[in-house]
């Protein structure tokens, strides 16, 4: 080891990780409540500057159900994630909805967090029948969280 070289202990990089996968699951809660938020204060879609053509191909007549799909489930769920995550809190739900009994409950949401931002940027895709670089950028935040999720030390922290 070199002079000023930090020697990395056990769980000091699944920590640091963590809080990248933290930060991760933030950043998009509050996007997406602010994003939802505004859509459902204005379905119109103005406040944003959406024009209504990007719903021409859905079965939406305003944006009102997606921005409240946007708020609950890319907003509240990264949001509680990213607590549950920090703190390890007990849910009773959420250990139910637990596809991974050995580990916490936050750790499989963080997952199903990653699976449900793919979904909603492919189905947007689909209805808006054009990809933009927003949406590349949403797909590979995804990846990201799920990447992050799944390293050994990030498992090993949640491991029951």
């Amino acid at each position: 080891m070199n002079a000023g070289e930090k020697r990395v202990g056990p769980g000091q990089g699944s920590d640091r990780l963590s809080w990248v996968l933290i930060i991760l699951h933030g950043f998009l809660g509050i996007g997406a409540i602010v994003g939802g938020g505004c859509l459902i204060i204005d379905p119109s879609g103005n406040l944003l500057q959406m024009p209504d053509s990007l719903l021409e191909h859905s079965p939406f007549r305003n944006f009102l159900i997606p921005g409240i799909i946007l708020m609950l489930v890319l907003g509240l769920m990264p949001i509680v994630v990213a607590i549950a995550l920090m703190t390890h809190f007990h849910w009773k739900t959420g250990g139910k909805l637990n596809l991974y009994t050995d580990r916490h409950w936050a750790w499989t949401f963080s997952l199903y967090t990653g699976f449900a931002l793919h979904i909603w940027i492919m189905v947007q895709v689909f209805w808006i029948q054009h990809v933009s670089i927003i949406h590349l950028i949403y797909f590979a935040w995804g990846v990201a969280i799920q990447v992050v999720t799944l390293l050994p030390g990030v498992q090993r922290r949640y491991s029951s």
